[in-house]
């Protein structure tokens, strides 16, 4: 496609009770490039990030995503094209791990046999062995074997752009760091447009192309990894950045 994958003009979000999520929020993602939301607890970037699947409607501004209005889309056929990982994977627990991969290509009108064979190449792709795995219920498997199953699910329908929100922030460090290393080749060997939110400054740093800082509902910083590293904003970025790398 041409242009960005994924934009958001000057996004304002106000939640009932008067709180302002989003202030003004904008910011590109170009085909094939990580770009991740990086902020504290309440920051906004949840809420940006589900602007772009229309999971969160916004006042003012505009969200494009794929080349489409997402204000005036059809959001069904819109989020079969968009792929989404959720902390702890957001896994049907009554559904069997080949169900869950194959839920979307089953709703997209994929014939069983086909549904069987990307079940079995997406749980490869995500290093799970699909006659051991695919027959398993959620509560069977460990935190790392959830989220690579949410990786599969998210990817199994082969959509252009995958958002993931805190993805990893719940499997313990040694899990998270493997997980991540495996995530980023393979996001690299598909090149897949990815919009990924979390509040881990060492993982944004380790995973993004390119990365916006967020703060009290505005984008405070952009810029690559290096750029944000070695010139960080002084009033909220450079403390934020010091205490995680202390």
């Amino acid at each position: 496609m041409t242009g960005p994958a994924v934009a958001l003009r000057d996004v304002r979000k106000r939640y009932p009770g008067g709180q302002d999520a989003l202030r003004g929020v904008s910011f590109e993602v170009l085909p094939g490039q990580v770009f991740v939301l990086l902020g504290t607890s309440g920051s906004g970037k949840t809420t940006a990030l589900k602007t772009i699947n229309g999971l969160v409607p916004t006042d003012a501004g505009s969200v494009l995503a794929l080349g489409e209005d997402v204000a005036a889309a059809d959001l069904i056929r819109l989020r079969r094209r968009i792929g989404y990982v959720i902390q702890e994977a957001g896994l049907f627990p009554h559904l069997s791990v080949a169900e869950n991969v194959g839920l979307v290509p089953e709703l997209l009108g994929w014939d069983g046999a086909k549904r069987r064979e990307r079940v079995r190449e997406m749980l490869a792709l995500v290093r799970l062995d699909a006659d051991r795995f695919a027959p398993l219920r959620p509560a069977q498997l460990s935190g790392g074997e959830r989220q690579r199953v949410g990786i599969a699910r998210a990817l199994a329908a082969d959509p252009p752009l995958v958002l993931m929100d805190e993805p990893f922030g719940a499997l313990d460090p040694l899990t998270r760091r493997h997980i991540q290393r495996d995530f980023r080749e393979l996001q690299q060997a598909l090149g897949k447009t990815v919009v990924l939110v979390t509040h881990d400054v060492p993982e944004a740093f380790r995973l993004a192309d390119r990365l916006a800082v967020m703060h009290d509902g505005q984008v405070v910083q952009e810029g690559s990894p290096s750029e944000v590293r070695e010139a960080p904003e002084p009033g909220f970025v450079k403390p934020f950045l010091e205490a995680a790398f202390v």
